[in-house]
């Protein structure tokens, strides 16, 4: 089949002070990024990538428009686990209906990261 789109490729967050974001998201990811750059540093997120980019002159607010969802296996912990990093609460662990638990967090530069576990979900490659 011939797909226009093949999928999510890249999450990227704004981040006021990049060398402090890389060690917040190595921390709470369990992982080094796989490209680190003073203009951009790329972690490899289960085969998607997880993006940080420098935010200059910035006013502190972002809108929450679009949230990205990570996969996880055990939404509670995983949230617990952010906020005792520093994050802030978003959005609490909810069942949205089936299986499929969503949560969300603002972290430390206020970008929305989202959660979620949903075992219907399969990969395309």
């Amino acid at each position: 089949m011939n797909r226009k789109f093949l999928g999510l490729r890249t999450t990227i967050y704004k981040v006021t002070d990049i060398s402090k974001a890389k060690a917040w998201y190595s921390k709470v990811l369990g992982i080094e990024p796989y490209f680190d750059e003073v203009f951009y540093v790329g972690f490899d997120v289960g085969g998607f990538e997880l993006g940080l980019q420098p935010e200059e002159g910035s006013t502190g607010q972002k809108t929450g428009g679009v949230i990205s969802y990570w996969g996880v296996d055990d939404v509670k912990k995983v949230f617990d686990e952010l906020l005792s990093n520093g994050a802030t609460a978003h959005e609490n662990p909810v069942n949205v209906g089936g299986e499929i638990v969503v949560a969300s967090v603002k972290d430390p530069w206020g970008n929305f990261f989202g959660i979620i576990f949903n075992p219907e979900f399969k990969i395309e490659r």
